[in-house]
């Protein structure tokens, strides 16, 4: 299968101060690819290069076979984009917005967008800017998959949306994967990525850490799991000690606690032998699994923040440093 996307060596020095150093990323045709790093690990950067927003320092990315250097306004045609800082325009409504968009665009299926519309519950009727972050957010999503495009690059494209809308939103990713679209989704919270993608690149400090297949990760995700019995806990702890990937396990009263590293299968079939009052699994977040996996990366820990590799970093004046 061919690449959707593809960067090699992709650079970009913000002055002396990099967002990505040398970041070689391949995403096939077809594939919904997670791109997960802390707040600041340069996630926004790697995005906004690939549109061809940000000019990098050295490398070059690819979309579609097309350079986003030299053929940026065809690439970005057949893109669709959710920037994490959303720019609507806010004296008019959503849905003049999405009418401004679509002809932009040389037009689109308004039935589709009214599907859409509906599905997450978009109020297209009140001025943009009056609206609460998450329906400004929706207003975003609907632009991004109104046109049915081959590639969909999604900035944090949740944030602000309710749990039932997130539902939603993946959803219609999963929709998207089956079409045949690719999709680019750049996150901070594993949960999410776990939910719709089969590969995810970490990256941490502007550099790639790791690329995952998502299933072989969650077998290996330590979880936090607290079950309370209607009865003693330490009575059935030694059965619970003896299940593949339970550690430091604990009993105080009813209450068993315990970590799980691999499937949750066999802590469940093993409790439904019993009464169970409630159940509880805390997921660990994505520094927890940097450290657990990967610890910190030789290579960003002896980089200074302003050490520059081999080679001129060229000294830039387009924006500053984002959040992702």
């Amino acid at each position: 299968m061919s690449a959707a996307i593809e960067t090699t060596g992709l650079t970009k020095y913000y002055g002396k101060q990099p967002g990505i150093l040398d970041l070689d990323l391949e995403v096939a045709e077809g594939e919904v690819f997670g791109f997960l790093g802390p707040n600041g690990a340069g996630k926004t950067t790697t995005l906004r290069l690939i549109l061809d927003l940000l000019r990098p320092t050295r490398g070059c990315a690819r979309v579609l076979g097309l350079d986003s250097r030299r053929d940026g306004v065809e690439l970005r045609r057949g893109l669709g984009y959710v920037p994490g800082e959303l720019a609507l325009y806010g004296k008019l409504t959503g849905e003049e917005n999405l009418r401004y968009f679509a002809a932009l665009r040389g037009g689109v299926d308004r039935g589709w967008v009214r599907e859409l519309a509906e599905r997450f519950g978009a109020d297209l009727s009140r001025r943009v800017g009056s609206l609460s972050t998450g329906n400004k957010r929706k207003v975003a999503l609907l632009q991004a998959f109104m046109h049915r495009p081959a590639v969909l690059i999604l900035d944090e494209p949740t944030s602000g949306l309710d749990p039932l809308m997130q539902h939603e939103f993946y959803a219609l990713l999963r929709e998207s994967r089956e079409a045949g679209q690719t999709v680019l989704l750049s996150s901070h919270l594993l949960p999410e990525v776990q939910e719709v993608c089969g590969r995810a690149a970490f990256v941490r400090e502007g550099r790639l850490v790791a690329v995952e297949n998502m299933g072989a990760l969650g077998e290996r995700t330590v979880r936090e799991v607290e079950v309370e019995f209607a009865a003693s806990a330490a009575e059935r702890a030694p059965e619970f000690a003896a299940l593949a990937g339970v550690s430091d396990l604990a009993a105080s009263g009813r209450r068993l606690r315990f970590k799980l590293s691999g499937r949750f299968d066999p802590v469940i079939k093993q409790l439904a032998r019993h009464d169970v009052v409630s159940l509880a699994s805390a997921e660990p977040d994505l520094d927890d699994v940097f450290m657990t996996y990967y610890g910190v990366d030789a290579a960003v820990a002896e980089a200074a923040p302003g050490a520059a590799p081999d080679g001129p970093p060229a000294p830039s004046s387009e924006g500053s440093p984002d959040a992702g």
